[in-house]
């Protein structure tokens, strides 16, 4: 199995609490809402007590009609960790069409760290994990990167329109 490593920054002008909440927390409620092109829903298959008595998604599956051009209709994610004090989440795609014959599993690591103007740095490190010595598409790679800068952009522009909420 070979494994194919890509970190990514992005900042904001969002704290990083609300940022976690929003993007992470209630990512199953806010997501289909500010993206119904994107993500009809999630769909939450598994729960399970962790920090706080608070129940935290352990597996969530997307259900993504995604819009037009994009050949990936769904995809399943197992949450591996959670910290919601240190704004950290660990989860990997398990199952869904993303996952090509080639490619085993995709494991994500996110932390939003707060930056110096009082918003946020989301950065996050996907590895791809695949099959024998299976190259990646660097296609598959750039759109997955255009689509999450899509949603967090998006995310964003709602937190930012709705500052109460979060």
């Amino acid at each position: 199995m070979g494994v194919f490593t890509y970190e990514d920054e992005v900042t904001c002008s969002i704290p990083p609490a609300k940022m976690f909440k929003a993007a992470i927390i209630d990512s199953d409620n806010l997501i289909p809402k500010i993206m119904p092109q994107a993500i009809k829903c999630v769909e939450i298959l598994r729960r399970s007590l962790i920090l706080n008595s608070a129940l935290i998604p352990l597996v969530m599956k997307p259900h993504r009609p995604i819009h037009i051009g994009s050949k990936f209709r769904s995809m399943t994610h197992r949450v591996d960790a959670i910290d919601k004090e240190n704004f950290t989440i660990s989860y990997t795609v398990i199952d869904g069409d993303v996952l090509s014959g080639s490619i085993e599993s995709i494991s994500h690591e996110l932390k939003v760290v707060a930056s110096q103007d009082g918003g946020c740095i989301y950065k996050k490190t996907r590895k791809y994990h695949t099959k024998d010595d299976a190259q990646i598409c660097e296609e598959h790679i750039k759109g997955g990167k255009e689509k999450g800068l899509a949603l967090f952009k998006a995310i964003e522009a709602y937190v930012s329109a709705h500052p109460d909420e979060y």
